[in-house]
């Protein structure tokens, strides 16, 4: 296997326990190297056996991430983006399961033809040619490479060989191994606790790899001390023992990194030349972030509303849009089963906005068509998306139409009036992994629609996954009642954005547009459904 030569290395692990952070660290390096004006792309190695999270629900790992080019991936991608601006792709998350796929079927192809086919080499040196892939290119000058999971778990073993492996094949100054730890506060002692660290990087050591630069999660800050015995007994630099406080959003954690000297410790052991970061852009957003004057109650009505992970891209969307607006915006969860017509009114009724989110399935429909309906009524600023755009042409179509059964094919295969259908080309499909609408497709908007207005052109490109889509026979008897069409694809005719007209704010899409949604680039449906939410404040306010 030839040695790279067009990028340099930074790999990321992770130990004591997980959820610790390796993403948003990751994301935080490669920001603070770009702003020193260094091409810089992050990866995902996911040691779990699924080719992709696609076929996960949301309460085992969280959101699935599409990326344009119509990939499934782990949610860290959408921080990397966040973070980065920049897109990601298929190739930016590999898992165990595309590793072993790749290597059985180049078996069973016959490369390997007369050789017995085993971990090492074999799927190591699949793994390291994923490392290398996006390096190879000659596009990036840093490539930050984060493995899941913990040091020690059996399912990482392989991706930690392929790591010392990368580094003897790299050579000096082209890779850097970061381990991100925990250091816990122990009440009853009063102190904080260096051994599980110490047995992290003990356990990283025995598997052949040397940490370079230790990032120690706590919630309180080290003692110089401390520091000096974590760089003792586990072998690094005292300038590379990195404090990773708790902070109070993710976007504080590159200015902490920034002021840890995080960056500078890898452009050192890169020998890449120093520049002070231009960070006045983060600064900005942090700055109108943190000092909003006003703020809106936005009510996000969804089915996993009890795992915040499961709509995070949402949730961060709201936090671009509401710096965007200068606004701090509230958001207030609430599971799709606990709203019926009843008490959807009391429910809601704090809210200046509502947003329905996507998903699938049969369990909370009807109380996600409770909450658009009394949106649409009371005149509330409504966003579906993807499920939710669909659920708001259900309850239009039985409410205002009269189109008794009118529902989704896919929660009622034999409904009267399927105005929700399975798309033609899904028809024929039986694997579930990997075949639904997935990725960019472009859209052409209506001219003076609300989303044109957002948006600022006609033209536009979204991120899809889906496999049910608005049933075009029913588009005439919806838009001569007002509920108009505005976002069609220019290939297929599908529809992807549906509109009320007699409405303040009422937008629909298809489409995933909190995917799009970056700190430089907040996505302008977020940002102009919390201008309505703050438009629709003022006018319910008494006058005084």
């Amino acid at each position: 296997m030839g040695k790279p030569k067009s990028a340099k290395y930074v790999f990321v692990t992770g130990g004591v326990t997980s959820s610790l952070g390796k993403g948003i660290i990751s994301a935080s390096l490669g920001m603070l190297l770009q702003a020193r004006g260094l091409s810089v792309t992050i990866q995902k190695f996911d040691p779990y056996i699924n080719i992709d999270p696609g076929t996960l629900n949301p309460y085992e790992h969280g959101e699935c991430y599409v990326t344009d080019d119509g990939a499934e991936t782990d949610l860290d991608l959408g921080h990397y983006e966040r973070f980065l601006n920049k897109p990601t792709s298929q190739d930016n998350n590999v898992t165990t399961g595309r590793i072993y796929h790749n290597v059985i079927t180049k078996e069973r192809r016959g490369d390997y033809l007369g050789k017995t086919v085993q971990v090492i080499p074999h799927i190591t040196d699949e793994i390291k040619r994923n490392f290398f892939k996006l390096g190879e290119t000659g596009q990036y000058d840093v490539v930050i490479t984060e493995i899941g999971g913990c040091v020690g778990d059996i399912e990482s073993l392989p991706f930690i060989e392929a790591v010392r492996q990368a580094k003897l094949e790299l050579g000096p100054h082209n890779f850097v191994s970061i381990h991100l730890t925990l250091i816990p506060y122990l009440e009853a002692a009063g102190e904080l606790k260096t051994k599980p660290t110490q047995h992290s990087v003990k356990q990283l050591q025995e598997e052949g790899i040397q940490t370079d630069i230790l990032v120690c999660r706590s919630s309180y800050p080290l003692p110089l001390e401390l520091r000096k015995k974590l760089a003792l007994f586990c072998n690094v630099q005292l300038n590379s023992v990195i404090e990773a406080l708790d902070a109070p959003t993710i976007y504080d954690v590159p200015i902490l990194m920034s002021k840890e000297k995080l960056a500078e410790r890898v452009l050192t052991l890169l020998k890449l030349p120093k520049s002070k970061p231009d960070l006045e852009a983060w600064k900005d957003f942090l700055g109108r972030l943190k000092n909003p004057t006003e703020e809106v109650n936005i009510a996000v009505v969804g089915k996993y509303v009890e795992l915040p992970d499961a709509y995070k891209s949402i949730a961060e969307s709201f936090v671009h849009a509401g710096a965007a607006n200068e606004c701090k915006v509230n958001v207030r969860w609430i599971s799709s089963e606990t709203i019926d017509d009843k008490n959807a009114a009391r429910t809601l009724q704090d809210a200046d906005g509502v947003l329905v989110a996507p998903g699938f399935g049969e369990r909370g429909i009807e109380g996600k068509i409770s909450a658009i309906r009394y949106v649409r009524e009371n005149q509330i600023p409504f966003f579906g998306i993807c499920l939710g755009m669909q659920c708001a042409v259900i309850e239009f179509s039985r409410h205002v139409l009269g189109l008794k059964g009118a529902a989704s094919t896919e929660i009622n295969p034999k409904a009267k009036h399927p105005v929700i259908d399975l798309m033609e080309d899904q028809k024929s499909i039986t694997d579930k992994g990997g075949t639904m609408r997935l990725g960019a497709y472009a859209c052409h908007l209506s001219k003076g629609s609300k989303s044109h207005q957002a948006y600022g052109h006609l033209h536009i490109s979204e991120r899809h996954r889906h496999r049910y889509e608005f049933n075009n026979q029913y588009k005439a008897q919806l838009e001569a009642a007002g509920m108009r069409a505005t976002g069609i694809n220019p290939d297929s005719g599908l529809v992807e954005i549906m509109e009320l007209q007699e409405h303040p704010w009422f937008v629909g899409t298809q489409f995933h547009p909190e995917l799009k949604s970056t700190v430089q680039n907040p996505h302008p449906l977020f940002v102009n459904f919390i201008k309505a939410a703050l438009a629709y404040k003022k006018q319910k306010l008494p006058v005084i």
